[in-house]
């Protein structure tokens, strides 16, 4: 009787399924199953973006654009656009997020743009000159590296951003405008 239903359903013996005569069986999945049953497909990606919008923006010069929005609202561009050019793009994307964030909109049509951010942390770093800095602190040793050039002295702002990271952590800062930085801090 089980030979009958197992040929029934097109089944061997053993739960497997037959082939045609003459067909080599299907070989199995990775994980020694057959093909069509779950399985893990891979390790999903972190999520780059908090938050996604679309805007009508007239007046925008190039295809891409990238800017920060300052804990005060106030927009940093990276590229050369006209003044309150990117007001719809902010204005699209803080229903949904607060500043401090970074942002990058892509053109869709002539006037329609897409547009994403993610939260950033802002900190003042008073008296610190260069555009990039980084603060390494691993087993008592501390280095702090500006534009490429290691500096003696100490970022008091990055210090406080990298010890909420436990004992040792790097933090990589880029200048926004004067005295703010975006941080992102990141234990070792």
């Amino acid at each position: 009787m089980h030979r009958q239903l197992a040929d029934a359903g097109g089944l061997s013996l053993d739960g497997l399924p037959r082939t045609a005569p003459g067909l080599a069986p299907e070989p199995p999945g990775w994980d020694g199953q057959q093909r069509g049953e779950p399985g893990i497909h891979g390790v999903p990606r972190t999520r780059r973006w908090d938050a996604v919008a679309t805007a009508m923006t007239p007046g925008l010069r190039g295809d891409v654009v990238h800017f920060a929005a300052l804990p005060d609202g106030t927009l940093v561009v990276d590229e050369d656009e006209p003044d309150g050019a990117l007001t719809p793009l902010a204005d699209a994307l803080e229903a949904a997020l607060e500043p401090p964030y970074r942002a990058e909109a892509v053109r869709r049509t002539a006037d329609t743009w897409a547009v994403a951010g993610r939260r950033v942390e802002v900190v003042a770093v008073p008296g610190l000159d260069g555009e990039q800095a980084e603060l390494v602190v691993s087993a008592g040793d501390r280095s702090l590296t500006v534009d490429g050039l290691r500096r003696l002295g100490h970022a008091p702002a990055l210090e406080a951003a990298g010890v909420r990271q436990g004992a040792e952590y790097v933090v990589r800062a880029s200048r926004l405008d004067g005295e703010l930085w975006e941080v992102e801090a990141t234990p070792l």
